[in-house]
């Protein structure tokens, strides 16, 4: 990455930082995936539950293997091998885990926190349960306010997904949100934090690197 683009995410990232402060979030900005990485690895203990929202930018950042080398108890519902019975039995222990990690579709200028999941598991942990909640967000998914949020989510966030998870939706076609109503839809729950969740201990944060969709 060159110095101008450096220089505007971390121009951006510490904007929305500061935006994140004023509506309760606890909001750090990290300059490097590396830095992003200790901040996570602060948060963890031996024996503790760590659930993960199924993020592309955890599995850049390599949190999963760490967490796992610190002695805490995973929770990946993503993991191979894993029958259904098993992944539900994990999405439902997510909610009530010692430390919840997730990344986000786009955080606002404003300080909003907006996300779209399918099965509503990612959102529902964001919103209470787990002790510890920490989001961790590239500073490419840095948006002005909710219109571009969600336009965001339309045109990249969601195309690219599918076309990860290898969905047969109308999207990886067209490249952008074509609003299908088939089964194998996976945004379906809309999630906008406007504020930090009352009871929740939650910390963003916000790195200044090209991570995830």
């Amino acid at each position: 990455m060159g110095a101008v683009e450096q220089w505007h995410y971390e121009t951006l990232g510490k904007a929305a930082c500061e935006a994140l402060k004023r509506n309760g979030f606890d909001a750090r900005y990290a300059a490097s995936s590396a830095e992003a990485l200790a901040a996570i690895v602060s948060f963890v203990l031996p024996g503790m539950s760590v659930g993960f929202g199924g993020s592309m930018t955890l599995r850049a950042l390599g949190a999963h293997e760490k967490v796992r080398e610190l002695g805490a108890v995973v929770l990946d519902h993503n993991a191979p091998a894993l029958d259904q019975a098993r992944k539900l039995e994990i999405l439902r222990a997510q909610l009530t885990c010692d430390l919840f990690l997730s990344g986000s579709n786009a955080v606002t200028l404003e300080g909003d926190i907006v996300n779209v999941d399918g099965n509503g598991n990612r959102v529902a942990a964001l919103t209470f349960g787990p002790r510890k909640t920490v989001v961790v967000v590239g500073a490419n998914k840095i948006v002005r306010d909710l219109d571009e949020a969600l336009a965001r989510i339309e045109t990249y966030a969601a195309p690219m997904n599918n076309r990860r998870l290898d969905r047969p939706n109308p999207c990886i076609k067209a490249g952008t949100c074509q609003d299908c109503s088939g089964e194998t839809r996976i945004c379906r729950v809309y999630q906008i934090l406007r504020r930090r969740p009352s009871l929740s201990d939650f910390t963003v944060i916000v790195v200044g690197e090209n991570l995830g969709f």
